[in-house]
């Protein structure tokens, strides 16, 4: 079963600004924690990060649910310049709730210059009939909740004209 949840938001900058700076700043800013979501403390294996096949290790603080270290990775599987990113974040490190990966995708669009239609969204995969319930509550409570917030971090990186961190 797959559970989508979106967000979008207006960003008034320019648009390589409001499509670049998700995926290629520094993650520890946009993944600052949230209830059980711990944050993230670092990444590795990241070398080509940025390119379509590319991948990196995250790595998290402890948390109520994480004792901390590796805790996913992610790969880029479409990048389509100042328009789109698709990625997936997968081989979660600990028990997700019956999800075994997460499909995102970041859409730009500019409506004028510098003002950009962000679409934010995620594909929650869950293999396990069991959690069904759990895996909806959890997709359009906690998980919309989470994607705002992260959605707000990556304004304001936006704004502040956060360096990038990859090619």
């Amino acid at each position: 079963m797959v559970f989508k949840v979106s967000v979008s938001s207006i960003y008034t900058c320019s648009l390589e600004r409001a499509f670049k700076t998700p995926m290629l700043c520094d993650v520890r800013k946009v993944h600052t924690g949230f209830g059980f979501m711990p944050k993230v403390s670092h990444t590795s294996e990241d070398e080509n990060w940025g390119q379509v096949g590319s991948s990196k290790k995250i790595h998290v603080k402890s948390s109520l649910t994480q004792k901390g270290g590796f805790a996913s990775m992610d790969k880029i599987l479409e990048r389509k310049e100042n328009q789109y990113w698709k990625i997936q974040v997968d081989e979660f490190q600990s028990w997700m709730a019956g999800f075994h990966k997460f499909v995102g995708e970041w859409k730009t669009t500019e409506q004028e210059p510098n003002k950009i239609l962000v679409e934010y969204s995620y594909s929650l995969h869950s293999n396990k009939p069991i959690y069904y319930l759990l895996n909806w509550i959890f997709a359009k409570t906690f998980w919309k909740i989470y994607m705002k917030r992260v959605l707000r971090n990556i304004e304001v990186m936006a704004y502040e004209k956060e360096p990038y961190m990859y090619p």
